[in-house]
């Protein structure tokens, strides 16, 4: 049997109301140790906010943090899943939109958010995870990085254990 997403989703995740500044958001994720924010207003869920929305959208965009509200930066109609997907499905959408978190919908109502880091504890396949956070994670930088030298342990240490071994 698959394990669903209800299973391991965050239930009543933290929300935050439009009309909120990037502020709140920020403190709000601080408080809560997250890294995203739902959208929920009158009419129910409307978008999400992240962290890296607060860099790009506010900070990136000098904009004053104070006067800028959730409406003016949000991700409206972001990707969701529904409860009674599985944890397959849900990898399968955050490698195929690069995102790692989902908001749960049934419907227009939210229901809660999984996360990859919940994805990684909840499912017994580690390679296809780590696959998922490699293509979550791909992006022009990493690919162009990825092409230059080796990352890894410089050649002149490798070389000065191989000659201290041969001693």
């Amino acid at each position: 049997m698959s394990t669903l997403v209800r299973h391991v989703m965050a239930t009543e995740p933290t929300t935050a109301r439009p009309d909120m500044n990037a502020f709140d958001a920020a403190a709000l994720m601080s408080s809560y140790d997250v890294g995203s924010i739902p959208i929920v207003g009158d009419d129910g869920f409307v978008g999400i906010v992240t962290d890296r929305d607060l860099v790009l959208r506010v900070l990136a965009a000098r904009k004053e943090p104070q006067g800028t509200t959730l409406a003016d930066i949000l991700t409206p109609d972001p990707v969701t899943i529904s409860p009674d997907a599985t944890l397959a499905e849900a990898r399968g959408l955050m490698a195929a939109h690069r995102i790692r978190r989902l908001p749960v919908t049934k419907g227009d109502e939210l229901v809660g958010i999984i996360a990859i880091g919940d994805v990684a504890v909840a499912d017994a396949s580690a390679r296809a995870v780590g696959e998922t956070l490699r293509e979550v994670s791909e992006s022009d930088a990493t690919n162009d990085r990825a092409d230059g030298p080796d990352p890894g342990t410089p050649e002149r240490v490798r070389q000065a254990r191989r000659d201290a071994e041969t001693r």
